[in-house]
């Protein structure tokens, strides 16, 4: 049963950037298009896509609010050009591959969250891993933590990007210096603007582990330190990844016994 609002029911724009993804689209448009949420505003930004890609969407076309099939720059370029083309109040990035972990996640975020109280500036939740068919495989590692600041991230990602959704007026573009880890920077950014943040206490979203970050670790890796270290500085990010390391050790060698 949906909460009675205070305050007019918020949009959510939800994004879906992607590139020769014919093999994961569809799982991520039907996911957006069966939320038993009305206020959705559907973007999708496809790079010039050869695959069959763009004609998958085209079958979507009349249920999407915003179709761009261009050229870009990367990821973090076209979720650029879908922020300056998004006019909800929040923003939620769901690209190919990754999908909203039920029908009605949007209307439970929603009531949990927004209702009866001012809309959080970010709210966020748990995430779930799923292969390339879209079967779960296992909850995602790190928990949210209860309470999340900027200072959270210290620790790592401790929200995935998929679940993290946050009020567009003070969303910033991604910076592009960061080919695989701009998200993770942007999400710092958003949570330094913040004023107050919502845990959802749901699981909302699917993320394919198999994405971009995942089959460029290393490099996603080095990117995150940096952006560590420029937050939170360089000392403390050296020390905090020699526990990192030994923390992983420690795990490894157990799993082996």
């Amino acid at each position: 049963m949906d909460t009675v609002f205070k305050q007019p029911m918020p949009t959510i724009s939800i994004v879906t950037v992607c590139y020769q993804a014919k093999e994961q689209i569809e799982r991520t448009i039907v996911s957006v298009l069966e939320q038993s949420y009305p206020g959705i505003e559907y973007i999708i930004v496809d790079g010039n896509s050869t695959d069959g890609t763009r004609e998958i969407i085209s079958r979507y076309a009349d249920k999407i609010a915003c179709v761009i099939s261009e050229p870009d720059n990367g990821l973090y370029d076209a979720m650029n050009k879908a922020t300056g083309k998004a006019t909800g109040n929040y923003l939620w990035f769901i690209n190919a591959g990754d999908t909203l972990y039920s029908n009605n996640t949007v209307r439970e975020m929603v009531n949990r969250c927004m209702a009866n109280t001012n809309m959080p500036d970010v709210v966020y939740g748990e995430t779930a891993l799923t292969d390339s068919e879209g079967n779960f495989r296992r909850m995602r590692r790190l928990k949210a933590p209860a309470l999340l600041t900027w200072k959270s991230f210290k620790q790592g990602m401790l929200v995935s990007h998929q679940s993290f959704v946050v009020k567009r007026e003070i969303a910033p573009l991604y910076d592009l210096r960061y080919r695989y880890s701009s998200d993770f920077d942007w999400a710092i950014r958003c949570l330094k603007k913040a004023r107050d943040c919502s845990d959802s206490g749901l699981t909302l979203s699917n993320y394919l582990e198999e994405g971009l970050t995942t089959q460029n670790r290393n490099t996603s890796l080095k990117e995150r330190f940096h952006i560590m270290a420029r937050y939170y500085g360089w000392l403390p990010t050296v020390l905090r990844h020699i526990g990192f390391a030994v923390r992983f050790g420690k795990a490894k060698q157990k799993n082996q016994l």
